[in-house]
């Protein structure tokens, strides 16, 4: 399902920064040519759109018995409304930890046990938090078909972490993908190209 044009639409809004030779750093302290804030997309209705579409031609291809979509907080909440209004389904969203007051919910929403979910993401890094919330939601008893993102870097560490949760998951866009887009529309050189992608395969 990935194409060329969501990476294309990424980079034309700066939702996707590359700096091959001056890296950025994760919260995690990863020093990376690349930054994503696939949340950008929600400030462009042309963009919002589209990507909305795509994530529901997705869902009804892979998941056609989805009942209900569920957001990870919080760059993935609007989305994934949006995604559950074009598919006129049940909303709900996964904090990335208990509310510490109230109910504490974790999971905030109405759903109900056995129910069929597709979680939406907006990137998967290292997959840890899309991990997380895809255990919560088997916690909550409801049975998660399979998660839809809109970028991955493709770590094997995401791969393996899906793996090991025994959860499918899709992409409407990759690392390698974004790259070669740069490369085409004159983003960065071909010498750059070399740096993003020996970076990609030390990870």
């Amino acid at each position: 399902m990935n194409n060329n044009k969501i990476a294309k639409y990424l980079l034309d809004i700066n939702a996707v920064k590359l700096s091959p030779k001056e890296p950025f750093t994760w919260a995690s302290g990863i020093k990376s040519p690349i930054y994503c804030d696939n949340r950008k997309t929600l400030s462009y209705p042309t963009i919002r759109k589209y990507i909305t579409k795509q994530f529901t031609n997705l869902i009804e291809k892979e998941f056609s018995d989805v009942e209900c979509i569920a957001g990870v907080a919080t760059g993935a909440i609007a989305l994934g409304a949006l995604v559950a209004d074009e598919l006129n389904l049940p909303f709900i969203y996964v904090r990335s930890s208990s509310k510490g007051h109230g109910l504490q919910n974790k999971i905030e929403g109405v759903f109900s046990k056995n129910q069929k979910i597709v979680v939406i993401e907006d990137l998967i890094s290292t997959g840890g938090s899309s991990i997380e919330a895809i255990m919560a939601l088997k916690q909550g008893n409801t049975n998660v078909l399979g998660l839809c993102a809109i970028f991955t870097y493709g770590f094997k560490t995401s791969v393996d972490n899906f793996q090991k949760a025994n959860c499918k998951y899709y992409t409407l866009s990759n690392y390698e993908l974004l790259i070669q887009e740069a490369l085409v529309s004159n983003y960065i050189k071909n010498e750059d190209l070399e740096i993003l992608q020996n970076w990609k395969l030390n990870k």
